[in-house]
């Protein structure tokens, strides 16, 4: 197994969409450049759902044919349904996301249909990406625990990313939606999904640290094989369903653990603290994540850096 690890960049979609302030689209796209210039090579940029729905991302048609375009930069983007596939293919994306969950309960307070009826929309959209030559992801939210049913058995969300998997995703991912897991269940999940005939290297995993166990689960999937976790500049983000919820996992605490982990994955940390300082500004508030308050440690002279 490769000692490489792939950081899915999540704070200018799903960490902005869950933030009451609406960040204008110049400081989304300078947010953007700051993580490419980091290091960063996954980066979901926007999502084409209705404004309405959620209008802190509203300005995706502008703003996806405004990001910096490199040979090695992906910029995936989230698409619920055919309309939502049309803005985004007239926008210039070339990635897309599509999202479910574990359990029915979630997916119709969350996109208002079943997940059989989720996946059957999902069909038309990944069919027609597929056909345009973009990459596909798919997510599983609720993976292991609903806000409405509780506690999620690995052979439901299994269940779930095989649909997927038969749709054409070249990925899926496990999310923790409303942060609720441990290890032991990453480990059970991961092995499940092997089981289940899952290639180790299309498994991704998205933890929040709503209960603080966000790293100690990337520690049990990065055991298991995973070898892709998302996380967010800042921390940004949360959960609706997840009152009081603290955000994503940050970047940054991802990328110190597993430098101090010796794992490879192509991130400097400077520079990304950059990116998260400035996404903290742009919603009015100071970086609170632990990286971005106490800064990175440089090991030859026993002194942090990148701090304020």
């Amino acid at each position: 197994m490769s000692e490489h690890v792939r950081i899915y960049e999540v704070g200018p979609r799903d960490g902005l969409q869950n933030e009451s302030v609406i960040v204008p689209t110049v400081a989304k796209l300078r947010y953007i450049e700051l993580l490419v210039a980091a290091g960063l090579r996954e980066i979901e940029a926007t999502s084409f759902v209705s404004p309405n729905a959620i209008p802190q991302l509203a300005d995706a048609d502008v703003l996806l044919p405004l990001l910096p375009r490199a040979p090695d930069v992906r910029h995936p983007v989230l698409v619920p349904n055919e309309r939502g596939m049309d803005r985004a293919e007239a926008a210039g994306a070339d990635a897309v996301a599509v999202f479910t969950a574990a359990t029915d309960a979630f997916t119709e307070r969350n996109i208002g249909m079943s997940i059989a009826a989720s996946i059957e929309a999902f069909r038309r959209v990944l069919r027609r990406a597929a056909a345009l030559g973009w990459w596909r992801r798919g997510y599983v939210s609720t993976s292991f625990g609903c806000p409405y049913t509780g506690a999620v058995a690995p052979d439901r969300a299994v269940d779930v990313a095989l649909r997927l998997l038969d749709l054409g995703v070249e990925e899926v991912c496990f999310g923790d939606t409303i942060g609720v897991a441990v290890p032991r269940q990453v480990r059970a999940l991961i092995a499940a999904a092997v089981i289940a005939g899952i290639p180790i290297e299309r498994i991704a995993c998205h933890f929040h640290d709503t209960r603080g166990t966000a790293l100690a689960n990337v520690a049990a999937g990065l055991e298991a094989g995973v070898r892709c976790f998302d996380s967010a500049a800042g921390g940004t983000g949360g959960c609706p369903y997840a009152p009081g919820a603290a955000g994503n996992l940050a970047t940054e605490d991802l990328v110190y653990f597993l430098d101090a982990s010796g794992w490879d994955h192509g991130v400097d940390l400077g520079s990304l603290l950059q990116a998260a300082r400035f996404a903290a500004g742009a919603l009015g508030t100071a970086l609170k994540t632990k990286v971005g308050q106490a800064g990175g440690w440089d090991t030859s002279t026993g002194s942090p850096f990148g701090r304020a």
